[in-house]
């Protein structure tokens, strides 16, 4: 097929010898089967912001850090030239994170290069070495179901201990190779020590496992990973070879209001006390 022009630089840069065929488009991108060599690879072409249907939501950048402190001014003015940045920062987002967890031995396509908004990685194949298939085409054993989801928690367990969490892992962002489960889709990967709301998203994403197993093993819908992963992280006893045990012992006994606001009053006149001592300090010089 003729070369897309957004794939045209990585041709140039011989990178990529010739385009096979276009694999998919999604919302944030579309995914064309390339040849580089002697390998059958695939390239994604990140879409421009305003062709998107996925849009950079607050919640999934919060924490994300741009080493470039003029860089950094401009994302927060939203000039032209820091939406350019931000874009930028967004797709490459994804670029580090598959670094980064391909390093950790998680299950993600290998990365091999990034160019002019173009990833370009691992073409996942099925035991036939056709492009494998989305865990939601297929239709599963309960044997099957119990064995993928243990190992795509396993692959959530070495995420966080990486410092990642996929932030909208689904059926729809796993793919089934002919070694099982692979993660896809990384864009939106959350910072889990620098976003506030990286608990939420750890126990949507397990919740959201849960829930599409628990169609061929329903005693899965009663578990609790993702509070007991969360758990173990929050207190430093998360690593790659934890035993889980599914189940997580919820405090629900109620809280003293009282004895908060008690307690928010005494911070509240302390510090009172300490900016007044200082600003006699201040008359006195």
């Amino acid at each position: 097929m003729k070369t897309p022009s957004r794939i045209e630089s990585l041709v140039e840069e011989g990178l990529v010898d010739s385009v096979i065929r276009q694999l998919m488009s999604g919302k944030e991108a579309m995914v064309y089967v390339v040849r580089c060599g002697n390998d059958i690879r695939c390239a994604k072409v990140y879409k421009e912001a305003n062709k998107r249907g996925f849009r950079q939501n607050v919640n999934y950048t919060e924490g994300r850090k741009v080493r470039n402190s003029r860089r950094a001014r401009a994302m927060e003015k939203g000039s032209r030239h820091g939406r350019k940045t931000q874009e930028e920062a967004w797709q490459s987002a994804e670029v580090d994170a598959l670094y980064r967890l391909a390093a950790a031995g998680v299950r993600v396509p290998k990365p091999y290069n990034f160019l002019d908004g173009v990833l370009l990685m691992e073409l996942v194949t099925d035991d036939r070495g056709d492009v494998a298939p989305r865990l939601n085409d297929l239709v599963l054993t309960a044997e099957q179901a119990r064995q993928y989801h243990h190992i795509l928690i396993t692959q959530v367990v070495l995420m966080l201990c990486a410092g990642i969490i996929h932030g909208d892992l689904s059926e729809y962002n796993v793919l089934v190779s002919s070694h099982g489960p692979v993660i896809i889709d990384l864009p939106q990967a959350v910072d889990a020590a620098g976003n506030n709301n990286a608990c939420r998203m750890l126990l949507r994403d397990v919740n959201n496992l849960a829930t599409y197993f628990g169609q061929f093993v329903p005693d899965l819908l009663s578990t609790d990973y993702g509070m007991e992963i969360w758990s173990l992280y929050e207190n430093g006893d998360l690593h790659p070879g934890v035993e889980l045990t599914g189940r997580f012992d919820r405090n629900e006994k109620l809280a003293d209001v009282n004895n908060i606001m008690r307690e928010i009053d005494a911070v509240i006149k302390e510090e009172a006390a300490r900016q007044l001592y200082r600003q006699e300090m201040k008359d006195r010089q």
